[in-house]
């Protein structure tokens, strides 16, 4: 009977360790959500500031050779 018990309780034991890592396995992924979300954000901006400063340089060179044709 001593033998039935100890089972159980092991068996107890190994489910709420089991719980235990699934909570915390739960906590990581919402957390390696969120840091996919922030990346994915901070990528967006990177690409506005790319898009934004080709654009100037664009205007930049365009504003130069208007100014070489003009002095010619």
């Amino acid at each position: 009977m001593k033998t039935v018990m100890d089972n159980e309780t092991r068996l107890a034991l190994l489910e709420q360790s089991y719980k235990q890592v699934e909570a915390r396995l739960d906590k990581v992924e919402i957390k390696i959500d969120d840091l996919k979300d922030q990346m994915n954000a901070g990528q967006k901006g990177m690409i506005k500031t790319v898009y934004v400063t080709m654009a100037a340089m664009t205007t930049v060179i365009i504003s130069a050779i208007g100014v070489m044709l003009s002095m010619s």
